[in-house]
């Protein structure tokens, strides 16, 4: 069902990324869950691009699925950077 839902918006504040959805909610998710978005400047945080499947920083190289969002899934590439560290 969450492949139905899309990102509308995306806004920031000091701690946090704010995603509007199509269905009207909005997920409050904290930048820190996303390490490349949190070392970001503002304006590279502005230059996102919304897509059906979710966000996308081209200046950081960052994407985010709005399913993995909804799953409460943060940064999946710093979990397997550690699973290959091991």
């Amino acid at each position: 069902m969450g492949s139905l839902v899309r990102a509308t918006s995306v806004r920031f504040d000091k701690d946090s990324f704010w995603v509007e959805l199509s269905d009207g909610r909005t997920l409050g998710v904290p930048l820190a869950w996303f390490p490349r978005l949190l070392r970001a400047s503002p304006a590279q945080r502005k230059r996102v691009k919304i897509s059906t499947r979710g966000l996308h920083w081209e200046d950081i190289d960052e994407d985010i699925l709005v399913e993995g969002l909804l799953a409460g899934r943060g940064d999946q590439t710093r979990q397997n950077s550690a699973e290959h560290a091991a």
